[in-house]
């Protein structure tokens, strides 16, 4: 067991909370004429949404760098010895906890269920890769999906702040959300289980206990079955608000 990134999971975590309850609150109100004006609820979602949106920037960056110019964990994706996969698997441990703990805390469990059980996955499957190594390649594929997350969370900020639903801006960042999540959620699903595919039963495979096997494959499929509902929504969205845009009658009828 390596406790060598413990602390940099317990540093993030204490960063990601003090940017919710100090930073971003007073940051935000600051610049957002808006901010002042939301309710509590929506101001507790606005500061977990400024959160992840800057981990995502972090961890995704890092993980782009990794996939493309890591050449160790591309020749070994279950054992590889290259330590920042795993300070970047430590960063979002750190976040992942820290949202996890600000969600239990304020919002109904009806309403964050799919987000907890996202949660639970990731640090269920990024514990083995932290504490005993396994699977660093595997762990960072997944972060790739962060790329979508600014354009998510741009999303609501935008609805919150009361912008119409035809404003070029927000139809512009529905198309641009709506393609980075399936570019970097949906389309790589083949990608990442061909990978999984080529490795499997390999002497570095029989290595792995019988818990890391079944949070590797337990994790990928509860990700991506949330994956694929979450992209269900988006595309809804996305041909609704179309919709609108090309029928501008659809919102006179509503009106009258």
């Amino acid at each position: 067991m390596d406790l060598e990134y413990l602390p940099v999971v317990v540093a993030t975590f204490g960063v990601s909370a003090s940017l919710y309850y100090f930073i971003s609150p007073m940051i935000s109100e600051y610049i957002c004429s808006g901010y002042r004006k939301l309710t509590q609820e929506q101001q507790v979602d606005w500061n977990t949404r400024t959160i992840s949106t800057l981990h995502s920037l972090i961890v995704s960056s890092l993980c782009v760098y990794i996939l493309l110019y890591d050449e160790d964990s591309q020749k070994n994706p279950i054992w590889c010895k290259c330590k920042l996969p795993k300070y970047n698997c430590a960063i979002t441990a750190g976040y992942v906890l820290a949202d996890l703990m600000i969600m239990l805390c304020h919002f109904p469990l009806s309403e964050a269920l799919f987000y907890i059980l996202h949660h639970l996955a990731a640090v269920y499957a990024y514990t083995y890769t932290l504490l005993y190594g396994a699977l660093p390649y595997f762990a960072n594929f997944r972060l790739i999906a962060e790329l979508s997350t600014p354009f998510v969370n741009e999303r609501w900020f935008l609805d919150v702040l009361g912008y119409p639903k035809n404003n070029p801006y927000l139809i512009f960042n529905g198309v641009a959300m709506s393609v980075s999540f399936f570019l970097v959620r949906i389309a790589v699903m083949p990608i990442y289980y061909y990978t999984m595919y080529s490795v499997w039963a390999t002497p570095e495979f029989y290595q792995l206990s019988l818990g890391m096997r079944v949070a590797w494959v337990l994790a990928s499929a509860i990700l991506d079955v949330i994956n694929v509902y979450w992209f269900m929504k988006i595309y809804r969205g996305l041909k609704k608000l179309l919709l609108k845009k090309n029928n501008p009658s659809i919102n006179n009828k509503k009106a009258a």
